[in-house]
């Protein structure tokens, strides 16, 4: 198949760990890669933001569009909406140009959904959609800080009436399209994130702390990914803090990602605001910002930590905690959305409420205190993640959702129900 992955925001060609530059980023680049050893052929089409960027890229066989849609430079994803009708018009002129036309369209977040609904009218490729956030959702939990227009709701629901499936990353995030947006059940199917065995995978902890310089005999704590506010960034620190104040045990506490190699306050203010918080809570000198890494380079900092932490306010899936097992690391994570199906409480590690340090500090004791147990999570959930959550997996389920959307004929498209089983298709495997 000729398959069009949109991503209006999210390059496949981004360095991760920015204030925009997070999991979809890694999921398109992925799921990309995924279908061209597939035999597939591939466009990703993202909006060109640094001037200088060539219209066409080539990654490794995929073809990668920098659309001209608003000005060439980098904006906040809240800012790029009004830009869309000039990103369809060009998703329009250059599929009519192809020799051979795209077969189907994948759309990758509301404003990328805006832009192929256009296309979908105008010439008729079926459309699969993943929200990857929903925005009812996130003004519940952000409220005022929402910085999305309220017209991002009618988007939404437009999409889930019109799209010809809609990808759900887990069964919170189909439950939530169900509840806040009247999706027909039948036309949504579960396609989990993953990873990708050849970047992520156990490596001794001495070696992996030699190799990183950390002290051999420290109990520590990783945090990585995307510093924003609602990844709840402060709930780590302040939980560090509650373990030494109320549990008298001390940890050390990581925090990986940013705008810039070098940690700087300027340029990802996060750091800032988590860095007063952790001098308030007496965890100054035990915490250290490391500034945004490499994906090659991050299997070290997961197999070095004895605990990976990630307890944000919500989250539609979320890539880093099925990264942390696959490198056998056990994993404390928020009671939220993906991370309550990728984690398996009391097994592969533990959930906590969102926003309770006391909560988070008493299970960091628990792992600190019983190295056994945290040992064989680790294990289980290396396991889990080898078994439930590659990016082959996911490639092969999109592969059979594409090729039944490609099957639909497009007028009926969003009106019949495609009476799919709630996984990709029978005999679907995620493994």
């Amino acid at each position: 198949m000729k398959i069009a992955l949109i991503s209006e925001h999210a390059s496949p060609l981004a360095v991760a760990g920015g204030v925009d530059s997070g999991g979809q980023n890694i999921y398109v680049a992925n799921v990309a890669r995924q279908l061209l050893e597939m035999g597939h052929e591939v466009d990703v089409f993202t909006r060109c933001d640094p001037a200088l960027l060539p219209l066409i890229s080539d990654m490794d066989g995929v073809r990668v569009i920098h659309v001209p849609a608003g000005p060439p430079k980098q904006l906040p994803k809240e800012q790029l909406l009004p830009f869309m009708d000039e990103f369809a018009t060009f998703l329009i002129e250059f599929f009519q140009r192809e020799r051979d036309p795209h077969q189907v369209m994948h759309a990758n977040f509301f404003m990328s959904g805006l832009a192929a609904l256009k296309v979908k009218k105008a010439l008729g490729v079926p459309l699969v959609t993943t929200f990857h956030a929903l925005g009812r959702v996130r003004r519940i939990h952000q409220g005022a800080d929402d910085g999305f227009p309220d017209e991002r709701f009618a988007i939404e629901d437009e999409l889930v009436a019109r799209s010809d499936i809609v990808v759900a990353e887990c069964p919170q995030d189909e439950a939530d399209l169900i509840e806040h947006y009247r999706a027909d059940p039948s036309r949504i199917q579960i396609v989990p994130c993953g990873f990708d065995a050849d970047e992520f995978r156990p490596i001794e902890r001495a070696a992996a702390r030699e190799a990183l310089g950390w002290h051999q005999d420290e109990f520590t704590v990783l945090q990585l990914g995307r510093l924003v506010q609602r990844k709840g960034i402060d709930n780590v620190v302040r939980g560090v803090g509650i373990l030494r104040q109320v549990f008298r045990a001390s940890a050390r506490l990581y925090v990986v990602g940013g705008n810039s190699d070098a940690p700087n306050e300027l340029a990802t203010p996060e750091i800032a605001r988590l860095r007063g918080i952790a001098g308030e809570c007496g965890v100054a000198e035990q915490t250290a910002f490391v500034g945004r890494r490499g994906r090659a380079q991050l299997r070290y900092f997961y197999s070095a930590a004895d605990v990976f932490v990630t307890t944000p306010w919500y989250e539609p899936f979320g890539i880093t905690p099925v990264e942390a097992m696959a490198c056998g690391t056990p994993v404390i994570g928020a009671d939220v959305g993906g991370i309550r199906y990728s984690v398996a409480d009391g097994v592969t590690g533990f959930l906590v409420p969102p926003r309770d340090p006391v909560a988070l500090a008493a299970r960091l004791d628990q792992l600190r205190r019983e190295p056994a147990l945290a040992r064989r999570m680790g294990e289980a959930g290396l396991a889990r993640a080898q078994a439930e959550f590659t990016w082959q997996g996911v490639g092969a389920g999109l592969a059979q959702i594409y090729a039944r959307a490609a099957r639909l004929v497009p007028e009926r498209a969003g009106v019949e129900q495609v009476g799919m089983p709630k996984r990709a298709a029978a005999g679907a495997s995620f493994g």
